[in-house]
């Protein structure tokens, strides 16, 4: 009885692996082609990614997009987009704060008929918004952008794989039993490990010469901000009471349970690509 239980206890634990592997099959190789072809490609993608975001905010806070003050928030994260788009960051900026404001005060005068508090709906804007303008500002530099992007976007995937494969196979103690029951300190580390030997050998790749050092610190600072963005992302669920987003991509909920992590760390990296300036890859400190 002991050894079927405990098959039948690690058969559940990994019943949504087929799932997971068949939808990050299919994604993932369209996400790699389009950040490597160019930054047209890449924004395509980035305008596609923010409205089925916004979507997906906008039905958690019990409101549609088809109307306001629901139809706010993908208008305003796709228009500051836009000045991104046209090297304009500091406008993007400015109207996605303005548009904060205005979607939440636009919410608080049809406050009766919210199925959650305006500042709630608001606060999508700037969760989705902030990420957006940081993609395409990183993808927009000509010399290291296409470097940069990818770089990102294998770290936060080899940090997502390596936490849920080390966090299902050693368990352990819960890294934040209050937030998310689930993830365990195990999984924190596997994600890391992960992470230092994906984001390594991006970054080698590119640049054959790179410090080991620079390279570990900032593959360890996204990996970071990726697990925290994942956390967020429960804690968010966990608010609204829901267990996925949506059901938009099997195995893995919708497109904010996909991309929490990538939410999270691409503002991050952002902010160390603005640092070191046009032309250099995030490990290009050392």
């Amino acid at each position: 009885m002991t050894t079927v239980a405990a098959a039948a206890d690690d058969a559940k634990r990994w019943r949504d692996l087929r799932k997971r592997a068949l939808s990050a099959a299919v994604l993932g190789p369209a996400a790699v082609a389009c950040i490597w072809f160019g930054a047209e490609a890449f924004t395509a993608l980035m305008a596609i990614a923010v409205a089925v975001l916004a979507w997906e905010w906008v039905h958690l806070c019990g409101r549609r997009t088809r109307v306001f003050p629901g139809l706010a928030v993908p208008l305003v994260v796709l228009a500051a987009g836009a000045f991104a788009v046209e090297d304009h960051p500091r406008i993007a900026l400015a109207v996605l704060v303005a548009g904060w404001i205005a979607t939440w005060v636009g919410a608080q005068r049809m406050g009766s008929s919210l199925t959650q508090p305006a500042g709630r709906l608001a606060a999508g804007v700037l969760y989705i918004g902030l990420a957006g303008i940081a993609l395409i500002e990183l993808r927009h530099d000509t010399e290291a952008g296409r470097a940069n992007v990818l770089f990102l976007f294998l770290v936060v995937w080899a940090s997502d794989i390596g936490a849920y494969m080390a966090g299902r196979a050693f368990g352990g103690p819960k890294l934040a039993p209050s937030i998310s029951p689930n993830k365990t300190w195990s999984g924190a580390a596997g994600g890391l490990v992960c992470a230092l030997i994906a984001g390594g050998a991006c970054a080698l790749a590119f640049t054959p010469t790179a410090s080991l050092l620079a390279i570990t610190v900032v593959v360890a600072i996204v990996s970071v901000a990726s697990m925290i963005g994942d956390l967020l992302e429960s804690a968010i669920k966990r608010h609204f009471k829901v267990k996925d987003t949506s059901s938009l991509i099997p195995g893995h909920g919708g497109l904010l349970d996909r991309l929490d992590g990538v939410l999270a760390a691409a503002p991050v990296a952002s902010i160390i690509s603005f640092m070191l300036g046009l032309g250099r890859p995030l490990w290009g400190w050392g």
